[in-house]
């Protein structure tokens, strides 16, 4: 039986997203993050870094959500509806499925840990941890991720989805996106059409009313 160790507020959406566009049967275990937004100790028992998303299927447990992904899609995909069959569209899906955590995710992470750095130091030194923290955003975040927002906006005015049809890489791209489109403040015409392209995915709706259920 697949089980989605799923915490809330994380990744996870991803996973029962893919579980629901490939029409499996599965269960959700839900875990509700603690004050200081960790993630409760009972995700260690499932996983030693109490990561999520977490899939456990029969006697294998897996962590990473592009790992996941690849899983479901080479186990569950019999129709290989949902991973391109043209060599260079293959291509393009390996990309945008490493390129989401590897070079994007870290910058809006660090964006995030930035914004909160000044709410978590005593008031003495604020200031201080204020003036770095912008002084790192401004030289050293925001411009990385102009380029990266600049990139994809160019590239989303060329492509209705990352890797041809919609297809996994889908699925992995959009929770950085969406980052993008809650914790900046710049217009993203296309950024913005692919999210709403996305949302009306019937799977991907039928994962947002779960979730919400879950919680």
């Amino acid at each position: 039986m697949i089980t989605l160790h799923h915490l809330d507020q994380s990744r996870s959406f991803r996973i029962l997203w893919a579980l629901e566009e490939l029409e499996l049967d599965y269960q959700v275990q839900f875990y509700q993050r603690l004050p200081t937004f960790a993630a409760p100790p009972e995700l260690k028992l499932v996983h030693p870094l109490a990561k999520a998303p977490v899939l456990t299927d029969d006697d294998q447990t897996i962590a990473e959500s592009a790992v996941i992904l690849q899983y479901l899609q080479e186990s569950y995909d019999v129709q290989q509806q949902f991973k391109p069959q043209h060599k260079a569209e293959q291509q393009q899906y390996r990309y945008w499925m490493h390129y989401a955590e590897g070079s994007l995710m870290p910058l809006l992470v660090m964006q995030l840990v930035m914004n909160n750095v000044p709410k978590h130091v005593p008031w003495l030194i604020k200031p201080i941890a204020e003036k770095i923290t912008v002084g790192v955003k401004t030289g050293f975040i925001r411009p990385r991720l102009k380029d990266h927002i600049e990139y994809l906006e160019d590239y989303l005015s060329k492509h209705e989805y990352f890797a041809g049809t919609f297809s996994f890489a889908d699925v992995q791209m959009w929770f950085p996106l969406e980052a993008i489109q809650s914790r900046t403040t710049g217009s993203y015409p296309n950024i913005k059409a692919y999210l709403q392209r996305i949302a009306q995915r019937p799977a991907f709706q039928r994962a947002r009313l779960k979730e919400q259920n879950l919680a």
